[in-house]
This record gives structure tokens, sequence and C-alpha cells, in this order.
């Protein structure tokens, strides 16, 4: 048995991919057991199931609320003051590639100046905790440079983990079923990956594929996605446990 590494975890709705992790870290001897204790459950919607699912397994659970801090963001507007004391626009806006030059500056340094934001109250839950891993499990959020930095401390030293509905590279984005179906294909799947400065574009884990009958409804290949993001996501987080 590998030691057993410490993950936290990120979510933002009903948490079956967290229920998939939390059950193979119970796990002693099957295919998808993790060797990992989950630390805490973040989110940043209060009331999701996922949070339930946390608390009965008696996980640490906080919540950062994202959608109350953009409003107050929009609504106030962002002054210097309320920016981290550690936030340095030109480093990010270098970094960054979320956004190409087409999109207008305001709406570049409103994204990255509310992230950041939020994202320093985040981190200041999480740095209360001993983690070695953070796990995005249904954590519909990207995340900008000013996060990432301080979770990958170490250059090419990957220690946040996602997981897309989709075959990467093809179909990045937040609808990775629903493109994959749209656009007719035979083959979908998911991806298990790290996160860098763009979307969907990190270091790929893991892959699992499935084929998808002519008669196939959308929620046919979501409901197909899910059986193997279940399976693939303990997987590959395992696989980081063997290489710590």
């Amino acid at each position: 048995m590998a030691k057993k590494i410490n993950i936290g975890t990120l979510i933002s709705g009903g948490g079956t991919n967290l229920q998939a992790i939390i059950d193979a870290c119970l796990e002693n001897s099957t295919d998808n057991a993790i060797d990992a204790n989950i630390v805490f459950t973040g989110s940043d919607n209060p009331g999701v199931k996922g949070l339930e699912r946390a608390q009965k397994a008696k996980i640490d659970t906080f919540v950062v609320d994202y959608a109350k801090i953009f409003k107050s963001c929009r609504k106030n507007g962002i002054k210097d003051a309320d920016l981290p004391e550690d936030f340095n626009l030109n480093e990010i806006l270098s970094k960054q590639k979320l956004f190409t030059h087409k999109a207008s500056q305001e709406q570049t340094l409103f994204f990255l100046k509310s992230r950041a934001i939020a994202e320093k109250q985040l981190l200041d839950k999480i740095m209360s905790y001993d983690m070695d891993l953070l796990v995005l499990a249904g954590f519909m959020r990207v995340l900008t440079p000013y996060f990432i930095d301080r979770i990958n401390t170490e250059p090419k030293q990957y220690r946040i983990m996602n997981i897309h509905p989709a075959l990467l590279p093809s179909f990045p984005g937040t609808d990775g079923y629903g493109d994959t179906f749209a656009y007719g294909c035979k083959i979908g799947g998911c991806t298990v990956h790290y996160i860098d400065y763009g979307e969907d574009t990190g270091p790929i884990i893991g892959q699992k594929a499935f084929e998808i009958e002519d008669n196939d409804t959308l929620d046919d290949i979501k409901k197909k996605g899910l059986e193997k993001e279940w399976e693939l996501y303990p997987q590959c987080i395992q696989k980081f446990t063997e290489l710590f």
C-alpha cells in the first residue's frame, strides 16, 4: 500500500464525483481504491448536495460564495484596497491564457480582479489544511494564475487535478458532453488532467471512452460519461499517490 496522502476537494453542485472519491478512499482492495484522506470539501455555492455528501462522511466543509462576491464587485466596483495584498496585475496578465486580445480590457480586468478576491478567500480556507493534492470534483469556476501559483509552488509540479466531460483536447469548456453530442461524434469520453493557466489545457493524466449509438440522446451520453468519470477519477488520483 502506498503512503496515504491528504487531498482537498472543491465542488459546485451535486458532488457525484466527490462521492466516488469518498467511496474509493474507504476501499482497501478494489481497482478504484485510493490511498488518501479527504481533509476538506469546499464549494462556491451554499446549500448544494455535495456538501451534504461530505458532511455525511465527516469531512470538513466550507463555502466561499462566488456569486455574492461578484454581485458586490459589480455593485460597488473594485478598489485597490479590495484586492489581495500580494495581487500583481501585470504578472497575472502576462500568465493568463483565458482571454485573447479580442476581449475588452474592462472585461479582462474585472474577471481577473473579482476572481482574485474570491480566490483569496478560498486560499485562506485551504491553507489551514495540510494538503498534498487539490481535486476539482465538479468545481465550475475557472482558476486564475493568482490561485494556481499559490497551490503549484514548484515549477512543473502540478497539484491541482480536474475532470472534463470530453476527450481533450476536443471540446474544452463548460459543455463537453453537449458539444460531443452536437458534433455527431460516435465516440465520447472523459479526461482527467492537471490545471494550468489555460482552459482545459493542462497535462492529461487519464482518459476513458465510450461508444455513442445512433439512437443515443444527450441524456444517454451524460449517463455513460458519468459512469466512466466515477471509474477514472479515483484511478488518476491513485496514480498521483503512487508518484508522491
